[in-house]
């Protein structure tokens, strides 16, 4: 039986305290929050690396306002999201995060559901359109199309672009693993400054969110994540299949919106002009200006914009 209760969590956030709820899936207690009407339609905000439900603080009101239900979870490895059974390898590749999204809908029993993310959240939300598109009424992805191919090493980008992924290589170290673990709120600050060189966030801001990278089962899954896409770490066995199938770059069928940062530094919005085969033909494609890849802190208005266009 799935449980699914509304609990006062002790978990610190900072200095904003609020309700957060929890579902149970086969893996996860999946910790989130929910705004709006219970029979809106479903509408899940989906947070990417380092950040958390936080990053769309202003993004789930106009939603809920517009009569969404709005739900928005912490990934596994992030606030208060735990793993049911401490045996459980702490992994977290593309095929994981897109199964917690597609169990956390099973579990509240959604009808289809729109689904927004970027960074790892966006991943996840490509990777669920792909895999059950009948449960995904609609997509809005933020820097394309999102999903990996895991399975043939990529060949060496310009070096510009390689340079740009240092935290990478540098997560593939033992030494890069410990400075995660002993500096992460120094090293995801630094992160959120140079992936969005024009945003002026303040200490607040950032402090509200740097809680959830406490969470016991962070470094372990950011490490698995940027070591088993470049073929560094074992994957989970019974995750090959899909990894094999997201291999093939299978095309996304649901209607969508292509959302992309035009500073963002960790993907070039070439990538997503060059990515539009993979979406249904019309597919609209905006690019931001003046943001980064933080889009729903920096701009939400264009997140809550594109989520109602492709609702209707």
């Amino acid at each position: 039986m799935v449980i699914c209760a509304a609990r006062e969590l002790t978990y610190d956030r900072g200095p904003m305290m609020s309700e957060v709820l929890t579902v149970r899936t086969g893996t996860l207690e999946i910790g989130y929050e929910a705004h709006g009407d219970a029979g809106g339609v479903p509408v899940v905000l989906l947070h990417g690396f380092p950040d958390d439900a936080r990053a769309f603080d202003d993004v789930a009101p106009p939603l809920a306002a517009a009569g969404c239900r709005v739900l928005v979870p912490y990934l596994r490895g992030y606030g208060p999201t735990r793993f049911l059974d401490p045996r459980e390898p702490r992994m977290a590749q593309q095929a994981a995060i897109g199964r917690d999204l597609l169990e956390f809908v099973e579990a509240l029993a959604l009808p289809p559901a729109a689904l927004a993310g970027y960074d790892w959240g966006g991943r996840a939300a490509c990777i669920a359109a792909i895999l059950a598109p009948e449960r995904v009424r609609a997509l809005v992805t933020i820097g394309g199309y999102n999903v990996q191919n895991t399975v043939t090493p990529a060949p060496p980008a310009p070096a510009r672009a390689e340079r740009s992924y240092w935290y990478q290589w540098y997560f593939n170290t033992e030494r890069g693993q410990r400075g995660l673990e002993q500096n992460r709120r120094d090293l995801c600050r630094l992160l959120w400054e140079e992936w969005s060189p024009t945003w002026r966030f303040d200490s607040a801001t950032f402090d509200r969110t740097a809680p959830s990278f406490d969470n016991p089962d962070f470094v372990a899954v950011v490490i698995h994540s940027y070591r088993h896409r470049h073929g560094n770490a074992p994957g989970d066995g019974r995750l090959d299949a899909i990894e094999q199938r997201l291999a093939a770059r299978p095309a996304i069928t649901v209607p969508t919106v292509i959302l992309h940062g035009g500073d963002d530094t960790v993907g070039s919005p070439r990538r997503s002009e060059a990515e539009l085969s993979q979406f249904p033909a019309g597919t609209e494609r905006r690019v931001v200006p003046g943001v980064g890849h933080f889009m729903p802190r920096e701009e939400p208005q264009a997140v809550v914009d594109a989520l109602l266009k492709v609702l209707h």
